[in-house]
């Protein structure tokens, strides 16, 4: 059991990364598996096995008759606010709905991905560093500013020049670059994006953050 218990309806940033740098995403078929698992897993009680539900998502099937985001905050485990990929690593911004919410969703979701990663490149073991690690969100400014440095991630490592680029993130949402119905997160009861407002707040910052980074690299050296 974690120490640091997660309080139901607060907002954390919750990030894991692979052991010693692995990597764990390698084309798009693996993001796509971890986003699939996303949005599977944030149910508590699923009503359908993931191989079905995999299928499902293939073939534009809806979910129970409706879209899989638009369950009720009763039958999840957690609202999932944003998120970001990286080669290594995972971000997510999550609010707890349901006690031990957060880290049940965790559990099944690192554990969901490593059988399939292991199964896929015939490997054994653990594929995570340790338990997550999260990090209390307390204010609506200080979660405006973490959507956009997740959203940065991949500019920072110079994966792609432009956010928008990289379809591993729900930067695409936030811009309303994606269908309703194939949205994996909620964000309009907590904050208040206007995409035009919104691309200009999060790309003005690209060279401010690669800086940073640089910095950063710099001082651990």
């Amino acid at each position: 059991m974690r120490k640091d218990l997660l309080v139901d309806e607060k907002v954390y940033h919750v990030f894991n990364k692979s052991i010693a740098g692995f990597k764990i995403f390698n084309n798009n078929s693996e993001f796509s598996r971890m986003t699939a698992i996303i949005r599977y897993y944030q149910r508590e009680k699923p009503q359908i096995k993931f191989s079905k539900f995999i299928r499902s998502t293939k073939t534009k099937e809806v979910y129970s008759n409706k879209p899989y985001v638009l369950l009720s905050n009763k039958e999840k485990l957690i609202q999932i606010i944003a998120y970001c990929l990286m080669p290594t690593h995972v971000h997510l911004i999550l609010k707890q709905l349901k006690e031990g919410g957060i880290s049940i969703f965790i559990g099944n979701l690192l554990n969901s991905y490593t059988r399939y990663f292991n199964t896929k490149h015939k490997r054994k073991g653990p594929l995570w560093e340790g338990k997550f690690k999260n990090i209390l969100v307390d204010t609506d400014e200080q979660l405006l500013h973490l959507t956009r440095y997740i959203h940065l991630n991949s500019v920072t490592a110079h994966l792609v020049d432009n956010p928008e680029e990289w379809s591993a993130s729900s930067y695409q949402e936030y811009l309303l670059k994606v269908n309703s119905n194939d949205r994996i997160c909620e964000y309009d009861d907590i904050l208040d994006i206007n995409p035009i407002s919104y691309r200009k707040f999060v790309e003005d910052r690209i060279s401010y953050q690669r800086e940073l980074a640089k910095i950063k690299e710099l001082l651990i050296e």
